[in-house]
């Protein structure tokens, strides 16, 4: 095998949807605490600014305590909110492997709303196919949450 088949691929997990809402109206749902927890988990210690460290909990797996820790990368209110998203442990295959992402929020203003794109990427393959393959629907659900929450402050 040369040294190019060797090496791993990443993957990213694309999630494009347009909403008839303001980009205000999104930005406020994806930035406050309370919010969070109603479309993904509830965030320990999050704030909309850059450098800032935070906190999700999830079900633990083998070595791995089911901490996701993040650390916001980019605030442009409106526009864009990117962060870090690590978690698993090495010691774990499968569910709870080692990942080491950045999940970033894209608003667009189109015509009759708002598109909202989702972009988490850096899943190493093969090391991160069942974390790839459980986001990769998960997030759909996250963005379709994100627009009912959105229309019920409308």
């Amino acid at each position: 095998m040369n040294d190019a088949a060797l090496k791993s691929r990443t993957q990213d997990i694309v999630v494009d949807e347009v909403f008839p809402h303001a980009p205000e109206t999104i930005w406020t749902v994806l930035t406050t605490g309370e919010l969070i927890g109603r479309w993904l988990m509830t965030p320990t210690g999050f704030e909309p600014r850059e450098g800032k460290r935070f906190t999700f909990q999830t079900k633990p797996a083998g070595e791995w305590d089911g901490a996701i820790h993040c650390q916001v990368l980019e605030v442009r209110p409106n526009e864009r909110l990117a962060f870090a998203w690590k978690g698993g442990h090495e010691a774990n295959t499968g569910y709870g492997s080692r990942l080491d992402t950045v999940v970033t929020w894209i608003l667009s203003k189109v015509e009759g709303g708002t598109r909202l794109r989702l972009v988490h990427s850096g899943f190493v393959l093969p090391k991160n196919d069942s974390a790839f393959k459980t986001m990769s629907e998960g997030w759909k659900k996250v963005v379709q949450n994100i627009g009912a929450i959105v229309g019920e402050k409308n």
